[in-house]
């Protein structure tokens, strides 16, 4: 994809990169509107103005709507899948690392509108902000063209997403997704996996995985190294859960 400049206002050229031409454009450009910028326009800071201008209202259209699009592909996808597996399924497709690396990949954050104190410190680049401004362009194309148009974006965009989702896939993405939610909801960096030892031939491979973070570390061992992992994420919420509970038991 070219290189355009940061604050593209050309919305055309959006609509080209979405593969949907809107009836009201005007759905759009609220949709790439943050609400720093909405502030810094209104008169004397007005908060009802300012929510008529940017996209938060947009974004829980589209976080609603792309949540039932996706449960309903997923559903008659695999019709044999337990609720479990469903909802690990979807969890991992809505999931805002995923819609912000589809952002990222459609550089959605160049036409972003953003306020001067945003701009200074990248909110172009902020994978939370992308992910929530995806949302709002889905809410846009929601409320512009129906659940049709909706779901045409989505299997657009999800494309490859959607027909490589599996229950075995999402099972062995879970342990990994839940820590790192887990260390980004008590403010911690993210884990970090690094392979420390292979072992055996090349036909019966054994890899030592080390994960750790702020406060511990463990490793474990597998056939690949993203098996590895998983079960290296899967001993760190369990070492974490105990913990919480010795702390617990102190108080």
């Amino acid at each position: 994809m070219k290189k355009r400049k940061a604050g593209n206002t050309d919305l055309q050229e959006l609509e080209e990169i979405l593969a949907y031409e809107f009836e009201d454009r005007s759905l759009l450009e609220r949709a790439v509107t943050h609400r720093s910028w909405a502030h810094e326009k209104v008169a004397q800071g007005s908060e009802e103005e300012a929510r008529r201008l940017h996209n938060e209202a947009l974004e829980f259209m589209g976080d609603s709507v792309l949540g039932m699009i996706v449960a309903s592909h997923l559903f008659l996808s695999n019709p044999n899948t337990t609720e479990g597996e469903l909802s690990r399924m979807k969890h991992r497709l809505v999931s805002a690392a995923t819609l912000a690396r589809l952002a990222e990949e459609m550089g959605l954050g160049e036409f972003l509108r953003l306020g001067v104190g945003e701009e200074k410190t990248g909110g172009r680049a902020k994978r939370a902000l992308l992910a929530d401004t995806f949302e709002a362009v889905l809410g846009a194309i929601f409320m512009d063209g129906g659940l049709q148009a909706a779901t045409d974006f989505v299997i657009h965009m999800f494309g490859a997403e959607l027909e490589s989702a599996s229950p075995e896939q999402a099972a062995a993405d879970d342990y990994k997704t839940l820590l790192q939610e887990r260390l980004q909801a008590e403010r911690h960096v993210a884990p970090q996996y690094d392979v420390v030892k292979t072992e055996g031939p090349p036909h019966r491979r054994v890899f030592h995985v080390e994960v750790s973070w702020e406060g511990g570390s463990v490793r474990a061992t597998g056939r690949t190294i993203k098996s590895a992992e998983t079960q290296a994420a899967r001993l760190a919420l369990k070492k974490m859960g105990e913990g919480s509970q010795a702390e617990q038991a102190a108080d």
